[in-house]
């Protein structure tokens, strides 16, 4: 037989878990043909010596906003330069299902950090789908680079049937109908392949726009009682909840492990939520969130997960643009405000300044960010003296209150002053444990989000790294069984192993380049379909040798293919159920 492509003699990571071993592989009709651990003698279109190289299953980020991104940039090449070959969209209640254009830029462009006068118009020009299956048929026909499975949104669905007036005010509840009409939505998402629903409950995620600027996102405003009917119909059809806790008290948290136990009398939900994480303002938080994830599993029947990032929590803002400020009220009056005019009025306030150093001071109840200016530093602004300090070391110089340095500076320089913090994922050993933990599921890289603000998309390299070291509880056999075969069977998609007869999703991955490298390193790129916006991003092009999905070659280390994301062939979507099929 001749062969499309033959991999020959790499460290074969099956995606099991199990042991690796060196093999040949052979790929045709974008199928895996053969696994042989002799050489094979035959022909193929291309020959890869993978020779002391790891050949790995293709990564799969379970957590992306790539909604907008893949419409009018479908190459998904950011993730797919770093071997991801599949990813999930529909994340925390927002997905572009049902929601007019206008409605569903709305309810995305704010608490995802894309700015809104390039979502819209993509929207408005691109979106002609109005259900699940319309929905599903474009996610067929699209030129992917990577394969897509998708949630159903909650907010996007409250705002089709109540309309976003409605929908973000918290006395309305739906009637019967409009229940009803919402179970039918979903039921038809979930016919149509969707994973599940995803929601969220954290208000600190805001609507964009003029109508209901700073609205909570539509899902914040349901009651229990109608996520209660939504988890039933998910539960029946053993679909998946995707969601977000309250970080303002964590407590109903605690209503999710429920909602995922069977409790010996019902059908188990399968729940994920983000994030475990080990955040600067809570140390404790982590190994109280793995503990009663792990005992409502194993007690009561539950099969919870938790989202975890292998990699520190680094983020960047430019002047105050960015969503931690929406856990506090002085930060909430200034993202309210989109004219920089009326920012800086708001700024030179003695009484808003008043409020923004209580709100920094607090040190209890929810919140993410650490609130400490001695940890927030000036990575660019036109004032080259303040380059390289912190604002706290800023303020002592200048003999002032670090909030009223902050506040002067973004006065002084508004969006040019650019400065980074880590929020979480700061002590290793902590972040060594989490991602060991059985309630954890590896990713959370928000790619297609934040451009702005952060990058993790190559949230799998940093678990694969973390292998290297001597530590016996990650292998790499564990670490990238984690990355792909895990998550592909608690989702149940047809994805994430390597073998005979299975699509061919494929990381070639340098080992001896992966150990040395420096997965932090600061990369911006320009995002070409937003009009050139320079977008925060990750290069380790000496790592990643080759992306292969569905059988062809979409980067090979250097350079993606010329039809990645113009032409049909690459990424597919992948439906529910697909790993039974």
């Amino acid at each position: 037989m001749r062969y499309d492509l033959i991999i020959a003699n790499g460290r074969l990571f099956d995606g099991t878990g199990g042991d690796s071993f060196i093999a040949d592989i052979a790929i045709k009709d974008g199928k895996v043909a053969r696994i042989s651990t002799e050489a094979l003698d035959a022909e193929a279109e291309q020959t890869i010596d993978a020779t002391g190289k790891w050949v790995t299953p293709g990564f799969i980020d379970l957590h992306t906003h790539y909604d907008a991104e893949m419409i009018v940039a479908p190459s998904l090449g950011e993730s797919v330069r770093h071997g991801v070959t599949t990813c999930f969209v529909g994340s925390c209640s927002i997905s572009m299902i049902f929601s007019e254009p206008e409605d569903a830029s709305d309810i995305f462009t704010r608490v995802e950090s894309i700015p809104r006068e390039h979502v819209l118009p993509i929207l408005h020009e691109r979106k002609t789908w109005h259900d699940a299956r319309g929905y599903v048929d474009f996610l067929r026909q699209q030129p992917f680079g990577a394969n897509i499975a998708s949630y159903v949104g909650h907010s996007d669905l409250r705002t089709a049937v109540l309309g976003l007036g409605r929908a973000v005010d918290g006395k309305t509840r739906p009637t019967a109908d409009e229940m009803a009409r919402m179970e039918q939505l979903l039921q038809e998402g979930i016919d149509a392949g969707l994973l599940g629903m995803s929601s969220m409950t954290n208000p600190w995620d805001k609507v964009d726009g003029d109508r209901y600027r700073s609205s909570a996102l539509p899902s914040v405003y349901a009651h229990w009682r109608e996520y209660r009917r939504l988890h039933r119909l998910l539960r029946r059809n053993g679909a998946i909840l995707q969601s977000a806790p309250n970080l303002n008290t964590k407590i109903n948290a605690l209503f999710f492990l429920f909602t995922s136990a069977g409790l010996w009398f019902r059908r188990t939900l399968r729940t994920t939520l983000i994030t475990l994480m080990d955040p600067k303002a809570d140390p404790w938080l982590s190994r109280l969130a793995a503990a009663g994830a792990n005992f409502f599993n194993r007690v009561f029947g539950a099969d919870f997960r938790w989202q975890a990032l292998p990699s520190p929590f680094k983020v960047y803002s430019d002047g105050i643009d960015f969503i931690v400020f929406e856990e506090f009220p002085a930060g909430e009056m200034a993202l309210h405000l989109q004219e920089d005019l009326q920012r800086n009025e708001l700024f030179s306030a003695p009484s808003y300044r008043e409020q923004f150093k209580k709100d920094y001071r607090k040190r209890f109840g929810g919140r993410v960010w650490h609130r400490d200016f001695g940890d927030a530093w000036v990575v660019e602004c036109p004032d080259d003296s303040v380059v390289g300090k912190s604002i706290s070391q800023i303020a002592s110089e200048r003999g002032e209150h670090e909030v009223d340095t902050f506040l002067d500076l973004i006065i002084d320089y508004g969006r040019k002053l650019r400065w980074r913090t880590v929020i979480a994922n700061h002590r290793q050993d902590v972040v060594r444990r989490n991602v060991n933990e059985p309630c954890a599921l590896i990713g959370f890289s928000d790619a297609g989000a934040h451009l702005r603000n952060m990058a993790f998309y190559n949230f799998p390299l940093h678990m694969l790294q973390m292998s290297l070291t001597a530590d016996p509880a990650l292998t790499p056999e564990r670490a990238v069984w984690r990355c792909t075969g895990e998550i592909a069977e608690w989702f149940n998609i047809d994805a994430g192993t390597i073998a005979e007869g299975k699509r061919a999703d494929i990381t070639l991955i340098d080992p001896q380049a992966l150990e040395q490298a420096d997965l932090e390193a600061y990369a911006e790129a320009p995002f070409e379909e937003l009009g050139g916006l320079m977008r925060v991003v990750n290069r380790n092009d000496d790592v990643v040798l080759a992306t292969i999905i569905n059988g062809r070659v979409a980067w090979d280390g250097k350079a993606f293919h010329p039809d990645l994301g113009r032409k049909q062939g690459f990424g597919t979507f992948l439906p529910r159920g697909g790993a039974r099929a």
